[in-house]
Formats: C-alpha cells, sequence, structure tokens
C-alpha cells in the first residue's frame, strides 16, 4: 500500500488569519476575546483547553463579584413569610422571575415561570403531573436526553400509549414523514404528549421548531427540550409557543448550579395534577380533616403550587445576574462565535487521514454548520478502521489538559442508531435484568458499553482553543490503541 505524507499544520498565525478570511463575521465576536482575557483568564493561566460546554457552562469572574456584593450587603431571609428579611428576598425571588419570562421574551400573560433543581427537575414536574391515560399519547424522538425519556414510565403507568419517532443516518435528524404520520394518529379530547429537543445534546442537530405549531395544530401539548439550545442561542417565546420549556441555568453561565427552571404555558399548567403536596405549594392542608371532601388541603395557584419546598432562594438573584450579562454581550454574538469555529473545527476533522488514507474520525451528526450547534460527536479510528475505545480517547486527552467528554451523554436512542445497534442486540441486556445483580447486569452489558467522545463550543472558546484540539487529534494518527468491542459501521 502506498502511504502518504501526513500534510503539516499551519503555525497557529498563519491558521487564524486563514481562518478569519474564510470566515468574516467572526469579526463581530471580538469582544469574546476581551472578555476570555479578563473574566476567563484562569483558563490560560492553567493552559487549559475547555470543549465541555454542554456539559456546563463556564462562569466570568465579575458573575461572583455581583453576587458577592450583594449577599455581604444584605439581610436576606427565607421568602416565605413578611418579616423585613423574607420580603427583601421576595422581591429579589420574583424579579429574577420576571427577568426570565423577559429574557425569553415569553409573555407573563401566557407563561409562568417555575424555579427547579435543573431541568431534569422541570421534566419530572410535568411527568409526574401530567394527565396520562388510556387512549392518550407520549411520543419521543430517537434524539432525546434521558430524562425526556425517563417520562414513558409515567405514561406507562397511567395507560398511556409510547411511542417514537427514528432520526437516521447520516445527520441523525427526525424522520418528518414519520413525525407527521405520528403526529395525525391522535385521538381527540385525549391528553396527548409530544417531547423533542430543540437542539440534541449529542450531535448537535437543530431540529425544526416549526414541529411545536403542527403538533399543536394536531391536539398535542408539546414539551420543548431547551436546555443544550439556549446557552448559544435565541428562544424567543413570543414566536415559538411550546406549552413546556426546561431549563438549566449553569448551561448557559456557569454559576449558579443547582437551579433551573420550567417555563410553562398557564393553559397547559391547568391540566397538570400533582400527585402529592409539600411545604410551600399549599395555601392551607389539614391533619384533622384530611379525609374530607378535597383531601383536607389547597394547592397554591400558579407556579407556587409547583415549587416543593423552600426555592434555592439565596442563589436566585444570581440567575438574574447571569442572564444580564449574557443580555450585556448579546446571544447573538455568542451565537456567531460558536458557529464560526464550529465550522472550521468540522473541515479541520473530516479531513484527518491516517498516512494511508483511512479518515481519523467517524462523526455522528451534520458534517456542516447547517442548522446544528457547536456539539461534536465522533469516535478516532485506528489505520484499518477500527473504533478505539472511547473511554481511552478522552484519557488521552486529559493528559494535554482537554476538558472533553465521553460515553453515551445520556442519550440512548443516537448512540444506538449511530453505532448501529439493534433490537438483538440489547434484549440480551434486559431480558433477565430482575435476577441479575447490579454487577451481573453490567458484565452481561459490556460488551456495549462503547460510546463516543463528544467536544462542545461555548462562550468562551477561542481560535486558540479548537487549533490545540486538532493539534491533539493529530497526535492519534496512525496510532493502535485499545479497540471499542463493538465497531459496527453506522
Amino acid at each position: 500500500m502506498i502511504r502518504s505524507a501526513i500534510p503539516r499544520l499551519e503555525p497557529l498565525e498563519v491558521a487564524l488569519t486563514t481562518f478569519q478570511r474564510q470566515y468574516p463575521t467572526f469579526a463581530t465576536t471580538l469582544v469574546l476575546d476581551d472578555l476570555r482575557a479578563t473574566e476567563y483568564a484562569r483558563l490560560d493561566r492553567q493552559k487549559h483547553v475547555y470543549l465541555d460546554y454542554t456539559g456546563g457552562g463556564l462562569y466570568a469572574e465579575c458573575q461572583l463579584r455581583d453576587y458577592v456584593h450583594l449577599i455581604s450587603n444584605l439581610v436576606l431571609g427565607n421568602p416565605h413569610s413578611t418579616n423585613p428579611a423574607s420580603q427583601t428576598m421576595t422581591t429579589l425571588v420574583e424579579h429574577a422571575r420576571r427577568y426570565v419570562l423577559d429574557y425569553f421574551s415569553a409573555s407573563p400573560e401566557e407563561y409562568l415561570v417555575i424555579f427547579t433543581p435543573n431541568a431534569t427537575g422541570a421534566i419530572k414536574l410535568v411527568a409526574e403531573a401530567y394527565p396520562f391515560a388510556r387512549d392518550g399519547q407520549y411520543l419521543m424522538t430517537f434524539d432525546n436526553h434521558n430524562t425526556v425519556n425517563g417520562v414513558r414510565e409515567f405514561a406507562r403507568a397511567k395507560g398511556a400509549t409510547v411511542g417514537y419517532v427514528p432520526v437516521e443516518l447520516p445527520d441523525m435528524r427526525m424522520n418528518e414523514s414519520h413525525l407527521s404520520c405520528a403526529l395525525s394518529q391522535v385521538h381527540p379530547g385525549q391528553h396527548n404528549l409530544f417531547a423533542f429537543p430543540a437542539q440534541s445534546n449529542v450531535t448537535g442537530v437543530q431540529h425544526d421548531l416549526a414541529w411545536i405549531a403542527i403538533a399543536q395544530a394536531n391536539g398535542w401539548d408539546v414539551l420543548l427540550d431547551a436546555a443544550a439550545f439556549v446557552p448559544t442561542n435565541r428562544l424567543d417565546l413570543s414566536r415559538w409557543h411550546p406549552d413546556f420549556i426546561p431549563v438549566s441555568f449553569y448551561k448557559i453561565f456557569g454559576f449558579p448550579t443547582g437551579i433551573g427552571c420550567l417555563l410553562v404555558r398557564k393553559s397547559a399548567l391547568a391540566k397538570l395534577r400533582r400527585p402529592w403536596f409539600a411545604g410551600g405549594t399549599i395555601t392551607l392542608s389539614s391533619v384533622l380533616a384530611a379525609d374530607a371532601p378535597g383531601f383536607g388541603f389547597y394547592l397554591s395557584p400558579g407556579e407556587a403550587g409547583f415549587e416543593d419546598g423552600t426555592v434555592n432562594y439565596l442563589l436566585l438573584p444570581a440567575v438574574e445576574m447571569g442572564l444580564r450579562y449574557i443580555e450585556s454581550i448579546g446571544i447573538e454574538v455568542i451565537h456567531e462565535r460558536v458557529r464560526c469555529l464550529t465550522g472550521w473545527l468540522l473541515e479541520q476533522m473530516l479531513a484527518l487521514r491516517h498516512s494511508n488514507g483511512q479518515p481519523l474520525v467517524r462523526m455522528y451528526g451534520p458534517t456542516t454548520i447547517d442548522r446544528r450547534g457547536g456539539t461534536i460527536a465522533f469516535n478516532v479510528c485506528d489505520p484499518t478502521g477500527a473504533v478505539l475505545d472511547c473511554y481511552a480517547m478522552q484519557e488521552q486527552a486529559n493528559r494535554y489538559a482537554i476538558s472533553v467528554r465521553s460515553g453515551c451523554f445520556c442519550n440512548p436512542g443516537v448512540r444506538e442508531v449511530a453505532l448501529g445497534f439493534t433490537r438483538e442486540d440489547l434484549a440480551t441486556s434486559f431480558s433477565k435484568k430482575e435476577q441479575l445483580t447490579f454487577e451481573q447486569f453490567l458484565h452481561v452489558t459490556e460488551h456495549q458499553q462503547q460510546g463516543a467522545v463528544r467536544v462542545s463550543l461555548g462562550l468562551a472558546t477561542n481560535f486558540t482553543d479548537i487549533y490545540q484540539f486538532v493539534r491533539f487529534l493529530r497526535t492519534l494518527i496512525d496510532q493502535q490503541g485499545p479497540v471499542a468491542e463493538k465497531t459496527s459501521q453506522p
């Protein structure tokens, strides 16, 4: 076999000049380079290449300064009271709530904000309270986070039909004819819920938001998972009107963790029936009248009836600070920065070859910047085309102080389609699970653990980061290494 020379990587300064000519709109995002040098200087001090923004955003130092200044100068108490400390805190909580609505252009006449621990907590609120019933349906796409998949257990328990719309190679987008057919098969007058992500947390695919109105016109309520979308894209709820929108704030601006929200249309909230009540969610409950008609409690109206216990009140002002920080930059600026850098990175990754001409990476999802975000899933292949173990690839990246992620990213549908699994491949893993210990179950599934490597770009990513990542990938050229046990072609 004739072996070809591996093309040399241009020096950083030359590559940057070429990149800027290829992506002239990158010049509109240079404010982010200034912020990288000031608010995120710790990255360069530590020579750290952070490419895990879909896992979690990075906070700016000014967010911490502003937050510490606020809580250092106020006396703040539990908002469930009318004493001065509680009233001050209540004002800050409600101000944050209104700012979330403003940020997403959500009319307060149409939407409410329910604060939750994260997007998962927001989805669970819907799952446990949605009025699933026999003749109703729960429809999902293959491309969904496990939290959205998990809602099917509530649906099945109440007798609803559960269905999936496939995604298809190579771009891992929804089969739209299949989706159109599935949305049309609805029983009038029943409760039907359709769930899909605005952006895949694995492949970066941005699914068409036009399906929100199409589904609603067919009699579906729509849960739009916005967690991976909103860190680099504007979700305008004056244009799109999904019924339930879960969000994790740390994915947008890094700090604080432990707070998310459910943006919910008031008309959809009226359909929910909570299976329990808790402190903070009720106006009044009774022990003596527990068996009385109405079951002895009165659920608080609006968002209060869904915020269990005490909200994470001391950190809620930091949510408004984070959103104001993003607004001061402009989400469109962040979007354009990520779009340009993602385009260059995709091109560079796809051009990498072993010296025998074999591609170095196998990519899952769109290979251009058309209708996609800054999340890229791939595997590294050896010169024979065999997939190298993704966890070993992450370990190698660790040695270069590069933060990436490996695994299946809590999205089994994408994993199974991308890696070519069949129903038969997976049946053995679950057929006797009730008789197996956890360790025995892991042994049965060992050969099915292979996932992928994921890089994701965000607010503080600069050209040097992705250039250094490409340099790292080039060290894997002609490398033999641990091969994944399942290497079937997708």
